[in-house]
């Protein structure tokens, strides 16, 4: 899978990441929750964040944007953004989104295979109710994920391997490189014996793909790179100010996770992609979503049987919204004690 892919994958994968031709079960929520699945055919959704008491997803199947108010129903708004298949066959477009103002921040993905690349290609743009109203810059490979802070964005370039500062004007200075991360190649004997057979390390890319803000730190999401190895994907943190900032590893033995978000002033919320096999690609009901207290490491699975996840937000103290790539929003609301 290229760089430019959903995921930034810089080496060939045996199987698409977003195609899944196998049937799964419904998501199945902890005891503490109830779960509602809403479903719009022909979506394939992505980002997500809040705006007032609306939702605003992004959908890479139709380069739009859509808001869900309280009555359900799904608006579109702003441009139709590029969109398309890339040389793979994933899908492109718009990848995540936040209110900024009176406008919008949007993360736009890698050319469309046979379209010339245009402005808005691998940029953050600002958009309004109708249109494009800035490019805040377009020098990115694949602009997955973004936090605000101020006036600062950071944003996840997870074919760079990096965590960018970019303020109001454009500039953009990098924050971070992922090195590569390793696992025992012992542990890859299952894929390939003759391959993956001696005891030496075999290294990855990082991939970073989720970013979020707590107190005074960054906390982003380690994807992995090909093969995807169970359990070699981490949450790692970063400060927000100092000039020679250190990873500090926070969580480990994670299956490529591909969003992070708070929950409450200890809680992570890391939303597992999911197990991959070489033959199948990501397995259907593989994804989870884990609430971790980052003070103890205590962890637990508040909701399982995920089939491609790809965003988590905390909507409010009551819902937690996770989009799914086969236009699925999984809904999960606290039971009241």
């Amino acid at each position: 899978m290229r760089a430019g892919s959903w995921i930034a994958i810089v080496v060939i994968a045996y199987a698409p990441l977003f195609a899944s031709s196998h049937a799964s079960a419904d998501p199945k929520p902890a005891s503490a929750y109830s779960v509602e699945l809403i479903r719009k055919p022909g979506a394939i959704f992505a980002g997500l964040a809040r705006d007032g008491d609306e939702l605003l997803v992004t959908d890479l199947g139709n380069g739009r944007l859509f808001r869900r108010g309280s009555n359900g129903v799904f608006t579109a708004f702003g441009p139709t953004l590029p969109h398309g298949l890339d040389v793979i066959g994933d899908p492109t477009g718009p990848y995540q989104i936040a209110r900024y103002g009176a406008d919008y921040l949007v993360t736009q993905g890698w050319t469309p295979v046979g379209e010339d690349e245009g402005p808005y290609d691998h940029a953050m743009v600002e958009v309004d109710n109708k249109s494009v109203v800035n490019v805040i810059n377009s020098d990115f490979l694949n602009p997955f994920d973004f936090t605000i802070s101020g006036d600062v964005f950071y944003v996840i370039d997870a074919a760079r391997n990096s965590v960018e500062r970019l303020a109001q004007n454009g500039g953009k200075t990098t924050v971070f490189t992922f090195a590569r991360l390793s696992q025992p190649e012992a542990a890859l004997k299952h894929l390939s014996p003759t391959e993956f057979g001696n005891k030496s390390n075999y290294e990855f890319d990082a991939v970073p793909t989720g970013i979020v803000a707590l107190d005074d730190r960054l906390y982003v999401s380690l994807f992995g790179g090909f093969p995807f190895i169970a359990g070699s994907g981490r949450v790692v943190s970063l400060p927000r100010a100092g000039e020679t900032p250190l990873a500090r590893v926070e969580v480990v033995d994670l299956n490529a996770p591909v969003d992070v978000a708070t929950d409450g002033d200890t809680r992570l919320l890391v939303l597992e992609h999911g197990i991959y096999d070489e033959t199948r690609g990501f397995l259907p009901g593989s994804g989870r979503l884990l609430s971790i207290d980052l003070a103890s490491g205590e962890r637990r699975v508040i909701l399982d049987d995920l089939t491609r996840p790809a965003a988590v937000l905390v909507f409010d103290e009551h819902e937690i919204v996770v989009s799914q790539l086969d236009g699925t929003l999984v809904i999960l609301t606290r039971q009241a004690k």
